[in-house]
């Protein structure tokens, strides 16, 4: 048997030092199980979740544990509250709207600046483009086509050329059919619109340029042109980005509040349909 060195400074006490330990909070651990359970498929959408008091029962964790635990999911869109005798915590999967929240928390928080969103623009409307060009479907056809006419039929009515404009826009990112890139779409588009919405921008001019520039680039997308969709796209945003530096600088973007939607503004200089 082992024995201590009879010059031990401790002799008789332990020699192991332990560091302190973190322990996560009960309604963390619960939150996380549940989580997992609904990312991972095993919950299905608009499946009841136990009630408080049977999540209580087979978890043995206080009732305000359990609580906590549905508002973190809540907060985080994974399940949805519904108030009476029928009602209870039904699981939810995230949605596009979901990344939108994130990024405009993001924008928001770290008040980022009006040309970053410009660049991150720059780097995903034309590759938006480009995928609707290759993924549209009759219907995405439809939604680009309806909103060209709200555009057309807008006249003098700015706010209403405005929400034209950013429905044609996050059209064109739904027919990617990638939710990811949508999702970032509906975030940055609130973004930029609450940041340059200004009528003397806005001018006669600049509503043409701009329909025209939503014309060529749709009928690339329907002929399935996606070099000419992703370079017609391109050229939109980047002219549309340098215009508005000419017309006001600004350090921060203010977004609008989730779940509010704000048109965004486009521009394109006329281009031949090559």
């Amino acid at each position: 048997m082992a024995q201590e060195a009879p010059n031990s400074p401790h002799k008789g006490r332990s020699a192991i030092h332990l560091s302190p330990m973190e322990v996560p909070k009960a309604s963390d651990v619960l939150a996380n199980e549940l989580r997992e359970r609904i990312l991972s498929g095993e919950f299905k959408e608009g499946t009841p979740l136990p009630s408080e008091r049977e999540l209580v029962l087979q978890t043995k964790m206080s009732r305000t544990t359990v609580r906590e635990a549905l508002r973190i999911l809540e907060v985080q869109a994974l399940v949805r509250i519904r108030a009476g005798r029928a009602g209870g915590a039904f699981v939810q999967r995230p949605d596009r709207e979901s990344v939108a929240r994130s990024v405009s928390m993001l924008i928001r928080g770290r008040q980022i600046r009006l040309e970053a969103l410009h660049e991150t623009r720059e780097g995903l409307e034309p590759y938006c483009a480009q995928l609707a060009a290759i993924h549209r479907t009759d219907a995405d056809l439809a939604a680009l086509d309806s909103t060209n006419l709200a555009m057309r039929e807008a006249g003098d009515d700015l706010d209403a050329f405005l929400r034209a404009n950013i429905d044609w826009h996050l059209s064109v990112a739904a027919a990617s059919h990638n939710e990811i890139l949508a999702g970032f779409m509906t975030a940055l588009s609130q973004a930029i619109f609450a940041a340059t919405k200004n009528e003397s921008f806005v001018n006669d001019e600049i509503r043409s340029a701009t329909a025209n520039a939503h014309r060529l680039i749709t009928e690339s997308i329907k002929k399935q042109d996606a070099e000419g969709a992703r370079r017609r796209m391109g050229r939109h945003i980047s002219v549309y980005a340098d215009a508005v530096k000419d017309v006001e600088v600004r350090t921060a973007i203010p977004v609008v509040e989730d779940g509010q939607w704000e048109p965004e503004l486009g521009l394109d200089p006329t281009e031949d349909s090559a």
